[in-house]
């Protein structure tokens, strides 16, 4: 099977097993909708890619007896006690700033990039993000 493509939205659903299919083997799976094409990808692998593209440049501070926490460019901070209630508070950061990235900030002009990050943040659950803010074995 090579890269399934269908037409029409009609002829998708009629195909949707297919779609799938090829999505769920990493093959190409596309769908056209007047003028706009969408892909079709299965979520871990779209995850991981988006994981190793979009590295997470979060810095980590001992301050004040206790640890904070940002990603430059972003407007998400986090303080903890210790350096894990720091990063499980920056988790919940990001989780927040993804949903307000969804709801009212994906066409503002300083927000618009952070698309693949954003996608990232909704993809994956709280060990992932750990992972993805400090690194394995950490």
């Amino acid at each position: 099977m090579t890269a399934v493509h269908f037409d029409s939205y009609t002829e998708a659903r009629a195909h949707l097993k297919a779609l799938l299919d090829a999505a769920e083997r990493g093959r190409v799976a596309t769908v056209r909708r007047e003028s706009a094409v969408t892909a079709f990808v299965d979520v871990e692998r779209l995850r991981h890619h988006l994981a190793m593209v979009t590295p997470s440049r979060a810095q980590v501070l001992p301050e004040a007896g206790g640890w904070s926490v940002f990603i430059p460019g972003l407007p998400v901070a986090a303080d903890g006690a210790t350096f894990d209630q720091a990063i499980a508070e920056m988790i919940e950061g990001l989780r927040e700033y993804a949903e307000d990235w969804q709801g009212r900030l994906l066409d503002a002009p300083n927000h618009r990039e952070n698309w693949g990050l954003v996608q990232l943040i909704s993809l994956s659950d709280d060990e992932q993000l750990h992972e993805w803010l400090v690194g394995k074995g950490r």
